[in-house]
C-alpha cells in the first residue's frame, strides 16, 4: 500500500538529472575535420582533405564536366537530362552559398554599426583598423 503522502510528492526531474548515456568511442574528428576515418588510409584522407575539401573537389569536377558535356553531348536524350540536373544542382548550391555569405555580411555590418554606435576606444580602434579618419 502507498503512503498517503505519495499523492502530494510528484517525481520532479531537473535538466541533466535523469539517466545519461555517453558515447566513449575514441574521437577521430577533432575541431570539425570532415575526412572519413574509415575511407582508405585515414592519414592520407585527412591530408587530402586539408589540400581541398570534398566540396572544393566536387566543385572543380562539376565545372570541368559541365564544360566538356556542353560541347560534346547532344541536346536531347538521357545525357542531356542528366546535364540539366547537374546544372540545377550547381545553381542550387551557388544559391545556398550566396545566401550564407549575404547573412554573414549582414551580421558583420550589424556588429560594426553596434560598435560605432557605442563609440569609445573600441570604435576608434575599429576605425583605425579599417583605415577610416
Amino acid at each position: 500500500m502507498f503512503p498517503s503522502i505519495w499523492l502530494w510528492a510528484p517525481h520532479l526531474a531537473f535538466p541533466l538529472s535523469g539517466n545519461v548515456t555517453q558515447d566513449i568511442a575514441p574521437v577521430e574528428r577533432l575541431f570539425g575535420q570532415s575526412a572519413d576515418p574509415h575511407a582508405g588510409n585515414p592519414k592520407i584522407e585527412q591530408q587530402a582533405f586539408e589540400v581541398a575539401s570534398y566540396g572544393q573537389q566536387l566543385g572543380l569536377i562539376t565545372e570541368v564536366l559541365l564544360e566538356i558535356a556542353e560541347s560534346t553531348l547532344p541536346n536531347q536524350g538521357e545525357g542531356h537530362h542528366s546535364l540539366q540536373r547537374l546544372r540545377t544542382i550547381r545553381a542550387a548550391i551557388e544559391k545556398l552559398k550566396d545566401t550564407a555569405y549575404d547573412a554573414e555580411v549582414d551580421a558583420m555590418a550589424h556588429k560594426l554599426q553596434t560598435i560605432r554606435r557605442r563609440g569609445g576606444a573600441p570604435a576608434q580602434k575599429l576605425a583605425r583598423s579599417l583605415g577610416e579618419p
